[in-house]
């Protein structure tokens, strides 16, 4: 059976090279490396792109080789989230924001068709619109994408969050239509005060950080008690949460929610990116088997360290096939393309 990875990043390129005929923000250049320079709005470039981010065909030929080393029957499946340039679309003026996210858009699910049931698609929507962010992730969900990526903070100065009141409406169409919302560290907040040592603070402690913040949003400000059917997938184990759910319980007691915040947590789902055993399996814990999916963040990461990390837990075959496949197809709904029947 198909092993599916549900932190796996690819960037069109063709979105990239449009804002590059651009000279005004949001605009773009190419990088030395093979990516991008970003400009979002003035005053802010940013570069979280190289070469790799960008030839699907290579990534995927990676991910089957990396299933034939480790003993995985059958081959890879991924579904592409967009990582910390998910953050544009919610970062750039609105207008510009719902263009290119529908630009976008089309272009992941015209990968998922060029490559049915092996390609899965996440969407993005601007999000400091929230009629426009609402339309959009209705129009992705409508492509046959699983769902969208939410950004931590909103707009140029990222001055709006997550857990904030316009966003209810958006918050509600998510949960009706069954999508799933993608949190992932977008390199726009912390960088001040993880500045130096070549990036070792802020990649180690803080992209977590952020990830956490923007999902324990979500549960003070209720919307995971008003909404219970909301999917809400928080990459890297869930960042410092599984590890600090008892001081949140401890110390959240203003937000007057009926439970405790550890159990609107839990309904949360999660990745295995995490470079280190011990921390895999008590985020497994914490979560419940039923709650993680395989995932590496390449090419951030790589598929055979995570799966040598993967396999230093020992889990049952049942919780492995679990974890490697049946979440990911059952949480994000991932649909097979019909086999062709032949005729005798």
């Amino acid at each position: 059976m198909r092993a599916i990875n549900s932190h796996f990043h690819w960037y069109p390129k063709s979105v990239f090279e449009a804002l590059c005929r651009r000279t005004a923000a949001p605009r773009a250049s190419r990088d030395p490396r093979g990516g991008y320079q970003v400009t979002p709005h003035e005053g802010v470039t940013r570069c979280d792109t190289w070469d790799e981010w960008f030839d699907l065909e290579a990534r995927l030929d990676h991910m089957d080789k990396a299933a034939q080393g480790a003993g995985i029957e059958g081959d890879f499946g991924v579904v592409c989230t967009t990582g910390p340039g998910g953050a544009f679309f919610s970062e750039t003026d609105a207008a510009s924001g719902y263009d290119y996210a529908q630009m976008w858009n089309d272009e992941i699910a015209a990968a998922c068709r060029r490559y049915p049931g092996k390609v899965w698609g996440s969407g993005v929507a601007p999000m400091q619109d929230p009629r426009r962010c609402v339309d959009e992730l209705q129009r992705a969900m409508s492509l046959g994408l699983v769902g969208v990526n939410v950004p931590s903070t909103i707009g140029a100065h990222g001055r709006t969050r997550i857990d904030d009141a316009s966003l209810a409406e958006f918050y509600a169409a998510a949960e009706k239509l069954g999508a799933v919302l993608f949190l992932h560290p977008t390199d726009v907040v912390f960088p001040a005060i993880c500045d130096g040592y070549d990036g070792a603070l802020y990649n180690s402690l803080g992209k977590v950080i952020e990830v956490s913040i923007a999902a324990y949003r979500l549960v003070l400000s209720g919307i995971m008690e008003r909404h219970p059917g909301l999917k809400v997938y928080v990459s890297h184990t869930g960042g410092a949460l599984p590890y600090q759910a008892g001081r949140m319980d401890k110390n959240s007691r203003a937000a007057k929610l009926p439970e405790d915040p550890s159990v609107y947590l839990r309904r949360m789902y999660t990745d295995t990116v995490q470079p280190h055993a011990p921390g895999l399996k008590f985020a497994i814990d914490f979560y419940g088997i039923d709650h993680v999916m395989y995932g590496d963040d390449y090419p951030c990461w790589n598929a055979p360290a995570a799966l040598r990390i993967f396999n230093e837990i020992g889990l049952s075959r049942q919780d492995r096939q679990k974890i490697l496949g049946d979440n990911a197809r059952r949480i994000l709904n991932l649909k097979e393309p019909a086999r062709q029947v032949v005729a005798a």
